[in-house]
């Protein structure tokens, strides 16, 4: 009795260590409205940066492109990227500076998932997670950011923040004061 009772422990305990081991990942269900923008064609820019530090590198992947998403593709301008939009596009910001450039009609609305997983989130250690940032700017066609009231002429239209602790901050900026932000964040699962 006494052995079978430690053999189920065992076994439980050791599916209680494997659940610890399994990655964490948030998600987000990202809509992006650009029916404000006054300019019609222009670019998208997909931007994922490191805080302080590469030591606690995190990956974004963004899928399930729907909408109006489709455009001319231009080869990521730095660092760690693959894929292209509508497709599925995945950023590892090991390196200071990953991102995706491409041609954009603005004018329609599309959805995208975020999902943000790696050692940031899984085993996160403050100062160096601190500040790993994921970003979407929008351009005219001259290249000139489109949104600057986020105190900065980036022209990001939303970002999302990985705090030192490993959980995420979303944030949208509005293309004028009292207009709607032109992205929001849904969140659908955490860790």
């Amino acid at each position: 009795m006494k052995q079978r009772i430690c053999q189920q422990l065992v076994t439980v305990g050791a599916w209680l260590l494997l659940a610890g081991s399994v990655p964490a990942d948030v998600t987000y269900r990202v809509t992006v409205n650009t029916a404000s923008i006054n300019t019609s064609v222009g670019y998208l820019n997909l931007q994922f940066n490191p805080g302080n530090s590469s030591s606690k590198p995190a990956t974004v992947k963004l899928s399930n492109f729907s909408g109006g998403a489709a455009g001319v593709v231009l080869p990521p301008l730095h660092g760690n990227v693959t894929g292209t939009v509508p497709g599925a596009v995945t950023m590892i910001n090991s390196t200071p500076f990953q991102e995706r450039f491409q041609r954009f009609t603005h004018g329609n609305t599309f959805s995208f998932l975020l999902t943000l997983s790696g050692a940031a989130i899984d085993n996160p250690n403050g100062a160096a997670t601190a500040g790993s940032t994921f970003g979407l700017a929008l351009y005219d066609s001259n290249q000139n950011p489109i949104l600057t009231n986020q105190g900065s002429a980036t022209g990001f239209a939303g970002q999302v923040q990985i705090n030192p602790n490993g959980s995420t901050t979303p944030t949208s900026f509005n293309t004028a004061t009292g207009a709607r932000p032109v992205v929001t964040f849904q969140l659908t699962s955490t860790p």
